[in-house]
């Protein structure tokens, strides 16, 4: 299965996701409010897409209507591999 993972810059909630959940799926990583945010190929290409909170959920729908999109529901507080942003990613991901 491949995910994208994306949140505001693709700093430290995303690109830590697409780091740990890679030798399980193929992942790759986005941000939405950065240089390069989130492209339509980008969601064309994973089989889901994940976002760590629901206004970015919405504002994927605004840019990109008919895309399914799951929230982790995990706030913009953790740094790059932090491990209790780890502990949150698996435990909120293994839920879907």
């Amino acid at each position: 299965m491949k995910v994208l993972f994306i949140c505001n810059q693709n700093q430290n909630r995303s690109k830590t996701a697409e780091e740990i959940f890679s030798e399980r799926f193929q992942t790759k990583s986005a941000g939405l409010f950065n240089k390069k945010p989130v492209t339509k190929n980008q969601l064309e290409w994973a089989d889901l897409v994940v976002v760590m909170e629901d206004f970015q959920r919405q504002e994927i729908a605004e840019r990109f209507p008919k895309q399914y999109i799951i929230s982790l529901n995990i706030p913009d507080v953790y740094n790059y591999k932090d491990q209790n942003l780890i502990d949150l990613l698996k435990n909120n991901f293994y839920k879907f």
